[in-house]
C-alpha cells in the first residue's frame, strides 16, 4: 500500500476577496453609522440645551438679560452627556455587530474605524446643533428694533468636550476587548502535588 500524501489546504483568492469585502463593509458602516448618530444627537442638542436670553440694544447689537446665567455652561454639560451616552452606545453596538463577529485584522480596522467615526460624529453634532435656531437669531440681530428680547445662538464654549464621544467609544472597545481575550485564554495548568514518600 502507498502511503498516501496530505496537502495542507489553502485559503483559495475568492475566500481572502471576501473577508476583505466584509472587512470594508464594516469599516463604512462604522463610519457612516457614527456620523447619522452625530447627526441626531446634533438635533437633540439643538433642541435641548438651554440659551441665554439677549435684549437687542442698537442694530446688529445685543447684550445678555441675565449676565450671571448659566445657560453657557448648561449647554456644554448637555453637550457632554449627550456626547457620553452616544459614545457608549456607538462602542456597544459597533463592537457587538462589528467588531466581535470579525477575525483579528479585520477587528482592529472596524475598532480603528469606530474612533474615527467618533470623532467626526462629535463634529457632525457640533455642526447641526449650532445650526439649530442660528437663522432665528441672526434675523432678530439684524431686523428687530430695539428692546426686542430672543434667544441666542448656541454654541460649545469647552471645545474638550468633542473629546467625550471618541473617548467614550474607546473605552468600551479596550474593555469588551480585554473581556473577550481573557475568556478565551486558557487557564493555567495547576501542578499535581507531589505523591507522599513511601516509607
Amino acid at each position: 500500500m502507498r502511503r498516501m500524501e496530505t496537502v495542507p489546504e489553502q485559503a483559495s483568492p475568492r475566500d481572502g476577496q471576501s473577508a476583505v469585502r466584509a472587512a470594508a463593509a464594516g469599516v463604512a458602516a462604522a463610519l457612516v453609522g457614527s456620523v447619522l448618530l452625530g447627526l441626531l444627537a446634533g438635533l437633540i442638542w439643538g433642541e435641548v440645551a438651554p440659551r441665554a436670553v439677549l435684549q437687542e440694544i442698537g442694530a446688529g447689537t445685543a447684550q445678555l438679560v441675565n449676565a450671571e446665567t448659566t445657560a453657557f455652561i448648561g449647554a456644554d454639560a448637555w453637550f457632554c452627556g449627550i456626547a457620553a451616552v452616544a459614545g457608549l452606545l456607538t462602542g456597544l453596538v459597533g463592537y457587538r455587530f462589528g467588531v466581535a463577529p470579525r477575525a483579528d485584522g479585520a477587528r482592529a480596522a472596524v475598532a480603528a474605524s469606530l474612533i474615527v467615526g467618533a470623532v467626526a460624529a462629535a463634529f457632525a453634532m457640533l455642526w447641526l446643533g449650532e445650526q439649530v435656531g442660528l437663522s432665528s437669531y441672526n434675523q432678530h440681530l439684524a431686523a428687530s428694533p430695539d428692546g426686542t428680547v430672543f434667544h441666542a445662538s448656541l454654541a460649545l464654549g469647552a471645545k474638550s468636550a468633542l473629546a467625550f464621544w471618541p473617548m467614550f467609544t474607546a473605552i468600551v472597545i479596550l474593555v469588551a476587548e480585554w473581556g473577550t481575550r481573557r475568556s478565551r485564554d486558557p487557564e493555567e495548568p495547576t501542578e499535581p502535588p507531589e505523591p507522599a514518600p513511601t516509607q
